[in-house]
């Protein structure tokens, strides 16, 4: 049964600057294939996460445009480290290896929030967390996904802004 075959998420990208680490729920079929965080064009992340720092990433490679984020002291990782999942959709995740998110936050030294991309990373991640100690400002952000089509890209880009205030002025 491939299409129930174990699906890993890829490394983290960041670094000792990251101050913002916004995590997905696990890579769908074509950035699994890609082996690139929304490789599928209709993700509108790229779009969101630009509009925050006020650089156009869909225009750049996806080696800049992770340069870019790190430059500005963005990281990006999953809150499930491997699961078995028919398809893309968050609904279809079974079997889910949450991450440590807690140690991993632990060898972030600037790390000041954590950005859940859609409900099934802040479900997962929150869970993973544990008890918010208001250490780290924790964020639910509406998925960047084309499958959560219920709010425009305009709604959804007011709140992916916020980021700017709790993640600090970007360099």
């Amino acid at each position: 049964m491939s299409s129930q075959a174990l699906k890993a998420a890829f490394p983290a990208s960041v670094d000792a600057n990251t101050r913002l680490l916004v995590l997905g729920s696990l890579p769908g079929e074509v950035s699994l294939a890609a082996r690139q965080y929304y490789a599928n064009p209709t993700n509108q992340f790229w779009r969101l996460l630009g509009g925050v720092i006020g650089e156009d990433l869909p225009m750049l490679g996806y080696s800049a445009r992770l340069d870019r984020l790190l430059a500005h002291g963005i990281g990006l990782w999953d809150v499930i480290q491997s699961a078995r999942r028919a398809g893309s959709l968050d609904t279809a995740i079974r079997d889910h290896q949450p991450r440590d998110l807690r140690a991993f936050a632990m060898h972030l030294p600037n790390l000041r929030a954590i950005a859940f991309n859609g409900g099934k990373a802040a479900s997962i991640g929150r869970r993973q967390w544990g008890v918010d100690d208001g250490s780290i400002a924790l964020l639910d952000l509406p998925s960047s996904s084309a499958a959560h089509c219920s709010i425009s890209f305009d709604a959804k880009q007011a709140q992916w802004l916020a980021l700017k205030s709790h993640a600090g002025s970007f360099r």
